[in-house]
């Protein structure tokens, strides 16, 4: 069966104006159950975003106590890199008789609000040494800016030192160019 062009322009018009009919023809259409189905949909989907939400969350928990583990493995590791580099530092310095006779040798060290990783002092010179597990060319310059520092307030020649598990080519190009000692 079809219509005319007529009763198509009824119909239509009917569609549009009479609420009642348009909603009887779709209720014939079924869009009441698409209708139901789409809301159905949404609901599972926001149920569904919830769940990762709060999954995330946990997750979040998870990942920062990870970080915090992993952030103290580090620190040791540092340390021991740390203790050991300084120690094959000093072993090589108290043998150099060169460098003068040893007055002192302080780990972790302050020298005007500076902090040294070690520092070695003898009656010619001071070595201000900054062990790094991976040195950084921004490492260098603060070596050099400790050494003035260090110069500064204990009146010698300072030597700055750095001494590393890992130095990179251009690192260690960077820091020869800066006349500083490199152990590695």
């Amino acid at each position: 069966m079809s219509l005319s062009a007529e009763e198509k322009k009824r119909f239509l018009k009917a569609l549009e104006e009479d609420q009642e009919f348009r909603l009887a023809v779709a209720g014939l259409l079924g869009l009441g159950e698409v209708l139901a189905e789409l809301k159905k949909l949404r609901e599972d989907f926001s149920n569904y975003v919830k769940k990762s939400e709060r999954r995330w969350r946990r997750n979040e928990k998870r990942w920062e106590e990870a970080n915090k583990r992993f952030s103290r493995l580090d620190e040791m590791l540092g340390a021991v890199a740390e203790s050991r580099h300084s120690r094959y530092v000093w072993e090589d310095l108290r043998g150099d008789k060169d460098g003068g006779a040893v007055v002192r040798r302080v780990r972790n060290a302050k020298v005007v609000n500076v902090d040294v990783g070690l520092l070695v002092e003898t009656d010619r010179r001071v070595y201000v040494v900054e062990v790094k597990v991976k040195p950084e060319i921004e490492d260098v310059g603060a070596l050099l800016a400790k050494s003035e520092v260090v110069r500064g307030a204990l009146g010698r020649e300072a030597v700055p030192i750095l001494t590393a598990t890992w130095i990179g080519d251009d690192v260690e190009k960077y820091a020869r160019g800066k006349r500083v000692l490199i152990y590695s």
